[in-house]
């Protein structure tokens, strides 16, 4: 009894410890937002402000960045990641569904090139996915951005997607499908609420992918009016100096956005992982 107890102890506080690593750069950054100037470059540090200040945010919300403003980068940044999250999570499913109903040929080498696309560096695609898309006519396009984003994130999804449609009892499908239902309505009062968890987990996935991605959007966007969020942190870098405060405020801005999608869509999962049950 007394070896358990001291077990439970010794793995509450590893969490505890892994919790505060975790939380901790978010803190810090959060917290040198909020930092005047002389407090960020002190040689004493201080975790929390002691003269709490507002300029840094002003600063990023109501001046000119480059050649545009932080709500038209954040423009940019919510439309790539809503049109990515939507379209993503409507391919996947439908593939999942394929995937998961339907016994075809090379079924298994799908899944398995599904996870070989994990696999690759997004570095080692910059190239390849420029020439295409110069190819397409789509560079400096957020058109050709976001099919980027929904080409990267439709596979993983897949892949999550293919076990909560498997879980769904085939027996309600059938059951609808005798009482009238077509293929089409079927899917969507049926299948659709019952992996509704699955979709939110991917969304999240997703809405993060295109969120925070940087690399692609800087390579393939020339117009500094498109630029995301991500990018325009990269104004505030200089070759002698860094502005630190506009940086953590921008971060934490950056970061709300995160925030708010997982607030919105927890909820829903967590309701859903025990919605729809059949009735013995």
């Amino acid at each position: 009894m007394k070896s358990r107890t001291i077990g439970r102890i010794a793995l509450n506080g590893t969490g505890v410890l892994v919790f505060l690593a975790a939380v901790f750069p978010v803190f810090w950054m959060a917290s040198t937002a909020f930092k005047p100037n002389n407090e960020i470059f002190s040689s004493t540090p201080r975790p929390l402000p002691s003269h709490p200040t507002l300029e840094h945010f002003d600063f990023v919300l109501n001046g000119r960045i480059a050649e545009g403003t932080f709500w038209g980068y954040f423009a940019n940044s919510l439309v790539l990641a809503v049109v990515t999250v939507l379209v993503s999570g409507l391919l996947a499913l439908m593939a999942a569904t394929a995937v998961a109903r339907f016994r075809f040929r090379f079924r298994t080498t799908f899944l398995v090139l599904l996870l070989v696309v994990q696999m690759v560096p997004l570095e080692a695609l910059v190239i390849p996915l420029f020439l295409d898309l110069k190819r397409l006519q789509m560079l400096d396009s957020l058109v050709g951005l976001v099919v980027v984003y929904i080409a990267f994130a439709v596979p993983f999804a897949i892949w999550m997607l293919r076990g909560f449609v498997a879980a769904v009892p085939k027996e309600l499908e059938e059951a609808a499908s005798i009482d009238g239902a077509g293929p089409v309505r079927t899917f969507f009062t049926v299948l659709l609420p019952l992996v509704a968890p699955g979709l939110v987990a991917t969304s999240i996935f997703s809405f993060i992918t295109a969120w925070n991605e940087f690399i692609f959007a800087y390579t393939f966007l020339d117009d500094q009016q498109k630029y995301t969020l991500p990018i325009m942190l990269q104004f505030f870098f200089g070759r002698s100096s860094n502005a630190w405060g506009p940086i953590m405020a921008a971060s934490t801005l950056l970061t709300i956005p995160v925030i708010l999608f997982f607030l919105l869509v927890q909820r829903r999962m967590v309701s859903g992982l025990t919605a729809g049950a059949v009735k013995g």
